[in-house]
């Protein structure tokens, strides 16, 4: 009887963990039977505002003479930019930050031995945020009226931005998963087998580089602003399993 007793407590034993055995490898095989993709999607567009700045400095000996000749270049810019096509509320101008200038000293032996207080240099800088591209490339590259008025004006590049990123985003986000979604379906096709529910989606960094420039996409993302003409790319990872 003990050994009946035995004999079927060791069955028991070995059904169950046949059992067990079983839905192990069911469930290792399910989770091994998983098709990962990649979708991506780009855009070529052109900037539809332009950033554009310069710096303007005067210096004397007084500081109120400097900065009366400063406020006096400050309409100067003002008009001229008005005269190029530029609305005034598309202008803005910093505040403005001085410095004292100092000559330094040296003896014979070349030692310092002094300074010379040689008077005030006040500086301020003029920005122009347009959607009038054509305008203000124009006025970046042709100062020389401003110069040739005696104003000590350094341009900077213009800077070019896009107003409806946050919707381009979403469009492409749209359009890199369908492309992941049709490249998961081709592959399980050819597998001979059927593409089941997604597990995992992930987005990829959002570029934005210069048209056919040779920009290297990176971690963190590239965000292009020297080049008129740009596109954006996104990739979005899938995993989808496969029955």
């Amino acid at each position: 009887m003990r050994n009946y007793i035995s004999i079927v407590i060791v069955a028991i034993a070995v059904i169950v963990l046949a059992c067990i055995l079983g839905s192990s490898y069911t469930y290792k095989y399910k989770n091994r039977n998983r098709v990962s993709v990649a979708g991506s999607a780009y855009y070529n567009f052109t900037a539809d505002l332009i950033v554009w700045s310069a710096s303007v400095e005067c210096a004397s000996m007084d500081i109120k003479s400097a900065y009366l000749k400063l406020k006096n270049d400050d309409q100067q810019i003002l008009d001229y930019l008005k005269r190029n096509g530029i609305k005034e509320q598309e202008i803005v101008f910093s505040s403005i930050s001085s410095d004292k200038i100092f000559e330094e000293t040296y003896n014979v032996e070349g030692r310092q031995t002094g300074r010379i207080f040689k008077g005030y240099k006040l500086n301020q800088s003029v920005k122009v945020e347009s959607t009038s591209i054509d305008k203000v490339e124009k006025i970046s590259r042709e100062i020389t009226e401003l110069l040739q008025q005696g104003i000590e004006l350094s341009s900077e590049e213009p800077l070019y931005y896009y107003t409806k990123l946050a919707d381009l985003k979403i469009d492409l986000l749209a359009k890199a998963s369908a492309d992941a979604y049709n490249r998961a379906q081709t592959i399980a096709k050819n597998a001979h087998s059927k593409l089941g529910e997604l597990k995992e989606a992930n987005m990829g960094v959002f570029q934005i580089t210069g048209q056919y420039s040779n920009e290297s996409f990176t971690y963190s993302g590239t965000f292009n602003t020297s080049s008129k003409n740009k596109t954006a790319n996104v990739i979005v990872r899938m995993e989808y399993t496969l029955e």
